[in-house]
This record gives structure tokens, sequence and C-alpha cells, in this order.
């Protein structure tokens, strides 16, 4: 039997790619909209073995430090080392903030780490370019993703900093790059007020008269002194020594400090259960209109490709072809629609979307492959429509008109 679905596709060719490349460019998308949501939850585990820790502690009844705000002084770390099963801890502080270099803004996560080194909670665990920070202010390391470049000047509130260090793949849960800068310098940046807000407050604080009360002296002066100093990060990070059960550890910090503590497992379901929790329903939401669309345009090209046949299948029908040959060059036409989307899709996604999109795009082996049945499942199912038409072509049409 000669295929009609081949002859058909051979006759009108440019019109059967075309719909193809636009059947692909909307694969593409829906590929790429996968890729993102597989790109966020990537970025939030990426994170989290960046920061090299086993438990967070935070403060008291918070999702911080990275969903809410959290804020804990920073001598808690002592009282937390010497906790058993307790191997490292080190004082860490998260900034989300736009960095200056020059006329341009980046958006980036400035992270205060203590003193250290490579192997200390917090971070970054390697670099592809210059050196740690070495100094105990105006030094930065920043990922590549920001932009900057070796010896450029960063404008962090009131500060500069020099940038020493370049790595790669350190971002927040966002895709934000992370900036790395000593504590100190962190610290005055999140929580240290600007000089005329700290002018006002004392003035403030003066004028109140239950400072100036004579049986409390000296509290004047220790509320102003406290103003102008800062002693406050946004979460201890925890190394567990080896052999230990991190539950068990996390649950006696709870208990003797007073404090919150998430393991790994749940410091992950906070990000990707509940931080990025809106996104990934919208992403969803839009992979499934995305998919009836396609279907649609499916439909709706091979109900026309089949219409303007009809006297061909009524000839088919005369000579007595049976319906499920006719079924199966209906079906051969939308599958062939189909790989040819899927392949302009794959490449498109690949090549063209994941490199320019603004957000990191994970596009995964196993993924494509569902993608590719998803495509062809769709595509046969939407053949029936056709195939229903097809199937009640009157054999006499092809002796009448």
């Amino acid at each position: 039997m000669i295929s009609l679905a081949g002859r058909d596709i051979m006759h009108a060719w440019g019109k059967f790619v075309f719909t193809g490349v636009g059947l692909g460019l909307l694969i593409g998308v829906t590929l790429s909209m996968a890729g993102i949501y597989r790109g966020m939850v990537d970025d939030g585990k990426a994170l989290l073995d960046n920061s090299g820790a086993d438990l967070w502690v935070v403060q008291k009844d918070t999702l911080g430090p990275y969903a809410e705000p959290s804020s804990i002084y920073d001598d808690g770390w002592r009282g937390i080392r010497s906790m058993p099963g307790v191997a490292r801890t080190a004082n860490v502080t998260y900034l989300t903030m736009q960095v200056r270099h020059g006329e341009r803004d980046v958006r980036t996560m400035v992270t205060g780490v203590t003193a250290g080194g490579p192997g200390t909670p917090g971070w970054p665990p390697y670099l592809v370019a210059g050196r740690q920070i070495t100094r105990s202010h105006y030094e930065a390391v920043a990922d590549i993703a920001s932009g900057f470049k070796l010896g450029d000047c960063l404008q962090i509130r009131r500060n500069s900093y020099t940038v020493v260090g370049l790595t790669r793949r350190m971002v927040s849960s966002g895709g934000d790059p992370i900036i790395f800068i000593p504590l100190k310098d962190a610290q005055e940046a999140q929580f240290l007020k600007d000089n005329d807000a700290i002018r006002q407050q004392r003035r403030r604080t003066a004028s109140n008269p239950a400072f100036n009360r004579p049986q409390v002296p000296g509290l004047l002066d220790a509320v102003i002194a406290s103003q102008s100093t800062n002693s406050y990060i946004n979460a201890v990070l925890v190394q567990i020594e080896a052999g230990r059960d991190a539950d068990e550890v996390a649950e006696s910090i709870r208990r003797w400090k007073r404090l919150t503590v998430y393991t790994r497992s749940q410091m992950e379901e906070i990000l990707i259960g509940k931080l990025i929790a809106t996104s990934s329903k919208q992403i969803a939401m839009f992979l499934v209109i995305l998919s009836i669309v396609s279907a649609a345009i499916v439909a709706f090209i091979i109900y026309t490709l089949t219409l303007g046949k009809i006297r061909e299948i009524a000839v088919l029908k005369l000579i007595g072809t049976k319906n499920r040959t006719i079924v199966g060059l209906i079906m051969q036409q939308a599958i062939a629609l189909g790989a040819i989307g899927f392949v302009v899709g794959k490449i498109t996604a690949t090549l063209l979307m994941a490199p320019i999109f603004p957000k990191y795009v994970l596009l995964e082996p196993l993924d494509s492959v569902r993608g590719f049945v998803a495509v062809l499942m769709i595509c046969v199912l939407s053949s029936i429509i056709a195939i229903h038409a097809a199937l009640k072509v009157d054999p006499a049409e092809a002796i009448g008109g």
C-alpha cells in the first residue's frame, strides 16, 4: 500500500515543515519551563551544599535564614560549639541587595563569612580565579554570574570592596549570585544604622524621661552605646562529628539553647516546599496551558490536512482499504509532525533559550524523554478528530463530484 501520509507530506512539505517548526517553538518553550523549575530546585540545593553545614541554628520560631528574617546574638556560637556532637560552628549573615559597580547595579546575596578558610561553614568551597578573603575588611569573593571581575571595586552600603576571587555556581535560592565579604563588614551593612539615624535615635532616647531618672544612673549611656554597635547575625552554621545523628544533635541544641535548628532535609523542605512553592505552581499551570495549546494546534493541522484529501480517502475505501490502514496513515502524519516539532523544540530550548534566559535552566535527559513521549501521546490523541472525519467519508464521494 502506497503511504498516503508520506505522499501528502511530500506534496505539501513546505506547509508541513513550517507547521512543525511553529509547533517546535512551542515545545521548546514548554521544555524551557520545565528546565526553569529544575533550575530553581537545583539553586536551592546548591545553596545548601555550598554552605557546608549539617545544621542551621536560627532565631526561635522562624524559617530563617533563607525563607524568613532571623536575628540571633553573634556570641551564641560558643555555647553551640560546646554541645555534644558538634564539630565546627561559624556565624553567617545573608542580605539580598543591589551591589553597585560603577554605573551598574547587580542584584546579589551578600554573605558575611567568619574568619577562617576553605572548609569553614559558609565559605565558598572553591574558586575559579583569584584567592580567598585574607583580610578582615574590604575584600570580596564574587560569583562569576554577577559579571564582576578580579580587581573590581564594589560599593556595599557605605564601604568599598575589592574583588579578590571569583567562584562559580554560588547562588541564592532565587538564583541571585552571591558576594562573600568578611562577617564584621556584613554585620555593619545589614544591622548598623547610618549616622543620621543614630543621631536621631540618640535624641529620642535622651528626651525620654525614663532614662533620666536618678534611680537608673548610667542607663542612658548604655542605651546610646548599644545603638552604635552591632552584635547580631542571621544564623550559626554547624558541622557535626562523623557518625553522629543530625536529628539528635539538633534536638539537643533546641532543648538547651532555646533556638530553632534545622537539619539538611528540613531546610531543603523549606526552600523547595515553601519558598518556591508558588513559583512551581505557576510553572505547572503554564505547562498545562502549553500542552493544551500544542494539542489544539496538532488537532487543527491534522484535521485540515485530512479534509484536504477526502476524495483520496474515499477512493481508498472504494477499492476496499481497511479502516485500520486509514487510521494508521493519519496517525503516521500526526506522529511525524510531533517528531519534527520535538526536534526543533529540543534544539531551541538547548541552544537558544537556556543560554540567554536570565535564570538557571536545567534540562535533564529524563525530562526530554518524558517530553518526547508526551508529545507523541498528544499527537496521537489530537488525531482522533481527523480519524473520526476520515472514517465517516462515504466511498461514493470518489465517484460523485
